[in-house]
């Protein structure tokens, strides 16, 4: 591993991430329903479960999952489903518009921890992810890469993720007093909506 090679795959992953997608989705819509604590939460799992397939795929267990078709297509239905009911909570939210005076009370409820749990679950049952580091990986380290510097880019992509997202949820915030207005929250809500179940045919369309 080099530097060079390390500053270039920095450059190309920042590219990545700031490319729109079901992680700003998932975090939009939880930053929406629950707040700053909840939407960094979100960013927080979406990050941790790029971490998770970086140590997959470096411990060699990535190639595993692609290769089996019927693990793979467990995996790969499991976020379409994911995604899919993502969407129809948005929906719901849209049509029912009936929003919290303030979002940010859901930490008293113990409940921000969901933030979490669905940004975690959107990313980790996404198989693009583990065929993006078994296929751009070896260009920047080679065949004869070290465990090593696997687990090194990897993570250097999970912060790059972590740090967009909080940037993300840290600008919905500072717009709260126009986002929390009712028809605007609606607005939102469905179109994130759409998103995400756009995402969930997309992948649903896409061959192994």
């Amino acid at each position: 591993m080099t530097w060079a090679a390390y500053g270039s795959f920095l450059g190309f992953a920042t590219i990545l991430v700031l490319m729109p997608g079901p992680d700003f989705a998932v975090v939009t819509k939880n930053t929406l329903a629950g707040g700053r604590l909840r939407g960094l939460w979100s960013g927080t799992g979406v990050a941790s479960s790029n971490a998770v397939q970086g140590l997959i795929t470096a411990a060699g267990l990535g190639v595993l999952i692609l290769r089996v078709e019927p693990l793979f297509l467990c995996v790969k239905w499991a976020g379409i489903a994911y995604l899919a009911f993502l969407a129809v909570q948005a929906f719901r939210s849209a049509l029912r518009g009936d929003y919290a005076p303030n979002p940010e009370a859901e930490r008293e409820n113990g409940r921000a921890w969901r933030g979490w749990r669905q940004g975690f679950l959107s990313k980790i049952t996404n198989p693009k992810v583990l065929a993006f580091y078994l296929a751009v990986l070896p260009q920047f380290l080679g065949p004869h890469a070290s465990l090593l510097a696997l687990i090194v880019f990897a993570l250097s992509h999970a912060v790059l993720s972590l740090l967009y997202l909080t940037l993300l949820v840290t600008v919905m915030n500072r717009a709260r007093h126009v986002l929390s207005r009712r028809r605007v929250r609606r607005c939102l809500d469905a179109a994130t909506g759409t998103a995400l179940l756009g995402f969930s045919a997309k992948l649903a369309a896409e061959h192994a």
